[in-house]
């Protein structure tokens, strides 16, 4: 199956992807997996919409630090960016904005697509714990959101935020 890349390999990997100017205006989101691989993933609209809709919340509620959209983080898994991620005052000075971070910020947020697999969110979901996340949010594309910390999952959020996401909009007929 091959071994696995190491961490410094895997952050020059993505330094490269990021300066390669035939993967800057790609309508996919980019990961490298635990091996160096790429992966890549479409989103539609509704998930664009729903990571505006985060990101504005996250900013308008949590005024003490930043949304940041797509946000990398090197993880047991790969480099692996989540949908939103909210990173608190003291985060951002401490880490600044490299790329990609060596921990995960306090939240961070998958918006589940149906191509997505259980198997594949467990695995998101356990390694952003693992580096460092209080919590991660599995947001679906109808708006519900699932809260879960290190101990699993929880009823709410302990962040400071009530969050109404916006329905789906139907296409007219």
């Amino acid at each position: 199956m091959g071994n696995l890349a190491t961490p410094e390999y895997l952050i020059a990997r993505w330094d490269e992807l990021c300066r390669d100017p035939s993967l800057q205006d790609l309508p996919y989101k980019i990961e490298l997996n635990a091996w160096g691989k790429v992966e890549m993933s479409p989103a539609s609209n509704r998930h664009g919409r729903l990571q505006a809709a985060l990101s504005a919340e996250f900013t308008r509620q949590l005024p003490g630090g930043v949304a940041i959209s797509e946000c990398s983080i090197l993880t047991r898994i790969g480099i692996r960016a989540p949908d939103v991620v909210w990173a608190s005052a003291a985060f951002m000075q401490a880490y600044g904005e490299i790329t990609p971070y060596m921990r995960a910020p306090e939240i961070c947020v998958e918006i589940i697509s149906p191509s997505n697999v259980q198997a594949e969110i467990d695995e998101k979901l356990g390694a952003y714990l693992a580096a460092g996340a209080a919590e991660v949010w599995l947001v679906s594309e109808e708006g519900k959101i699932r809260f879960f910390g290190p101990s699993g999952e929880k009823s709410s959020s302990r962040f400071p935020v009530a969050i109404s996401l916006p329905a789906p909009i139907p296409p007219k007929s």
